[in-house]
Order: C-alpha cells, then sequence, then structure tokens
C-alpha cells in the first residue's frame, strides 16, 4: 500500500500496557483486550502484545482470520476469542490454533463439534445469548435449543463450553433501564444453561463502558474494547485522564505546500470557505480516503503553526487546507490532527465533537495508507 507523503499514526504501545494495568485494577475479573478491526486501527500484533504486557490474560477478535493471524505471529499463550462467524469459517484451522469460539445458534455448535472430530482435538465454545442488544446471539426463546445443542456435543467430547456471554445495547449510558434489565436476562440465561449441565470456566458481559462504570456486572470476565487504547467510551461522564487513560495514537501530517492567497480566495471544493484578507495557506495530504472524515469541512480541529486551527473548506479523498493566517510555516511543518492532548492538540473525542460521531470511528477509520508508527512497547514482529 502506497503510504502518504510524511503522515503517520504513531502508537504509544506503553500506553496501551498502562490502560490495561488501570483497567485491571479497577476489577477483579479477568480482562480480555479486545483487538479486533487490527486493533481499533492501531496495529493488530504489537497492541495485543501490549495488552497481555499490561495483564491482560484474554484476547478478543470479532473475525475468525484476526485471531488466526495472532496465533501465527507467535501469539500462543492466551486464551483468543473470536465471535463474528459465518457458515464457511476455517474451523479446524481455529480448532488447531486453540482458539475459543462463539455459537450464536445450533448450526455453529455442530460445525464446530464436526471440526473438533475431524481433527482430534476438543474445541472450546462460548455460548452467546441476546440478552436485549437485539444483534448478535440466540434470542431467549432459542436459548434452550442451543444449550441442548451444546449439551449433545459436549456428551460426545467434541466440544466443551467454556464461556456464556451477552453484549450491552446501552452501558454508555451508565443507569439506563436496560443496562440492568440485560444483566437479569443474562443471569437467567446463565443459571437455565447451569441447570442443563453447563459448567463454563467464565461468564461475561461487561464492555469498556461497563467496565469502568458498572463493577457489579463485571462477572468472570470482562472485555474492554475502547478504553484499551485510552478513549473514554462514556464522554459525558468523563474523559480518559478522569478514568486513569491515555490516548495511545496520535495522527501527524505535514505540509507540502504553502503559499498566500489574497482575500476572497475560495478554498477546496464548492469555496466553502472564502478567505477574508490576504493569508497563508497550507496543504495536508490526508483525506478521506485517509479516515479523516470528509464532514470535518470548516470543523475539523488540528494543531498547526503553533496553535489551534480548523479545517478550511471541504476534506477532499487526499488531502484539505488549513488557512494559517500571518503564522510563519514552511513546507515540512507537522500538523497534528489528534493525540492525547498533552501539547494543546485535539483529542480524537474532539474530533468525534466536531463531526457527529464517536471517538470509535474516528480511530478506526484512519486507513493503511498511513503508516504505523509503534513506540513504546513490546512490538516484536514489526509494525503494521
Amino acid at each position: 500500500m502506497t503510504q502518504r507523503p510524511g503522515a503517520r499514526a504513531e502508537i504509544d504501545l506503553a500506553a496501551i500496557s498502562d490502560n490495561v494495568r488501570a483497567l485491571q485494577a479497577r476489577t477483579t475479573a479477568e480482562v480480555l483486550a479486545v483487538v479486533k478491526a487490527d486493533a481499533y486501527g492501531h496495529g493488530l500484533v504489537p497492541c495485543a502484545r501490549a495488552a497481555l504486557d499490561g495483564g491482560a490474560t484474554w484476547l478478543g477478535t470479532a473475525l475468525l482470520d484476526e485471531a488466526l493471524a495472532l496465533r501465527a505471529a507467535g501469539i500462543t499463550g492466551p486464551r483468543v476469542l473470536a465471535w463474528l462467524l459465518g457458515p464457511d469459517e476455517r474451523w479446524a484451522d481455529a480448532v488447531r490454533a486453540d482458539i475459543d469460539l462463539s455459537a450464536n445458534a445450533p448450526w455453529a455448535v455442530e460445525a464446530i463439534a464436526e471440526a473438533a472430530r475431524a481433527v482430534g482435538t476438543q474445541a472450546r465454545v462460548h455460548l452467546k445469548v441476546d440478552s436485549g442488544l437485539g444483534r448478535g446471539g440466540a434470542a431467549v426463546a432459542d436459548w434452550p435449543d442451543l444449550v441442548d445443542a451444546a449439551r449433545k456435543a459436549e456428551a460426545d467430547g467434541s466440544v466443551r463450553v467454556v464461556g456464556l456471554w451477552s453484549h450491552f445495547a446501552y452501558a454508555d449510558a451508565p443507569g439506563h433501564a436496560t443496562v440492568a434489565a440485560q444483566a437479569a436476562t443474562f443471569r437467567e440465561a446463565v443459571g437455565l444453561a447451569e441447570a442443563a449441565g453447563l459448567r463454563p470456566d467464565v461468564r461475561h458481559l461487561a464492555n469498556s463502558a461497563a467496565t469502568l462504570t458498572a463493577p457489579e456486572h463485571h462477572f468472570d470476565l470482562v472485555r474492554p474494547g475502547l478504553a484499551v487504547y485510552g478513549l473514554s467510551p462514556v464522554p459525558q461522564v468523563g474523559d480518559s485522564r478522569s478514568f486513569g487513560l491515555r490516548p495511545a495514537m496520535t495522527l501527524v501530517g505535514r505540509l507540502v505546500l504553502v503559499k498566500r492567497l489574497p482575500a476572497g480566495s475560495g478554498l477546496s471544493y464548492g469555496h466553502i470557505y472564502t478567505t477574508d484578507r490576504e493569508t497563508t495557506v497550507g496543504l495536508v495530504p490526508l483525506g478521506y480516503a485517509d479516515g479523516v472524515p470528509r464532514s470535518a469541512g470548516n470543523v475539523g480541529p488540528v494543531l498547526a503553526a503553533g496553535r489551534r486551527r480548523t479545517v478550511a473548506g471541504r476534506v477532499c479523498m487526499d488531502q484539505f487546507v488549513l488557512d494559517l493566517g500571518d503564522d510563519p510555516a514552511e513546507v515540512g511543518d507537522e500538523v497534528v490532527l489528534f493525540g492525547p492532548g498533552d501539547a494543546g492538540e485535539p483529542t480524537a473525542q474532539d474530533w468525534a465533537d466536531a463531526t457527529a460521531t464517536i471517538s470509535y470511528e474516528i480511530v478506526t477509520r484512519v486507513g493503511p495508507r498511513v503508516p504505523r508508527v509503534h513506540v513504546g512497547g513490546p512490538s516484536e514482529g514489526g509494525d503494521s
């Protein structure tokens, strides 16, 4: 993949390790660090290692290929759970690689069991119940059938049910009625499964938001994702710093053109920004193909030429423009889109607020043309 000139996403692996330690300090449960989606855009393998260095004992991915990539990189010690699985998965490869697999329905249990029999190794399965999110997991009415299928697979020795789990819909609104309701539904589902003879090692429900705000719902394992990377899933309650977290990603570009333009000059497509005086403008080679939201035109915050500014005009596919006024600037000067905020730069949450989205999207959408540079931690295996 061609890289953007001068651009980089600098990933502080020590921050990731410290964030996991801060999360572990909040719970008596084990910590599963979610590293799906290339570790929320931060780099799968280096961030997985950093999370383990911080005390995580489990890793979680959405896709099976992500879990297999962790094993291929030599991460063989911790438990790895993959959960977003379809009918044509590499089930046998997963069983051979000792990956925990989630099942939403009897067909998945049967596919896993068949693969386990073929491989000659018992598979580890987590059964998921839909406790109210209305997304993945067996509906409550279908839960007994899923439990029954799992008990039959356990009886022939091909499968062991090691986990029961679900996912919150509204944990980012602490105190919302659905949080307690889902927890109650989950407890009922666990009770039914255990009454049927299942003996799971772990029950798990809490995502980042619940890990930070709902200790009563931690059960045996918590599954923080966003918080591992130092971002707050509940910005209305507290920012990263208030939870003892540090954002790990700093997104940096460079000026590749600096020029003076007269008053009345329109900038970028559609001229939605027009200079009101003679001014210096700078061109930054990052655009929506790199993950900079197109909606950031005239609102996206950056730190450039010594102070905070906003994108001037529309964000293009590969570039955007800044109005630098009369401040000194040269080609090659750095422009910080977001980072921890220590030097006055915007944060990912600032970008989320400016573009009416969430910080999850801001970091995960940074594209592959932007190289990841991992610093400050156990980055064996190279940058991604």
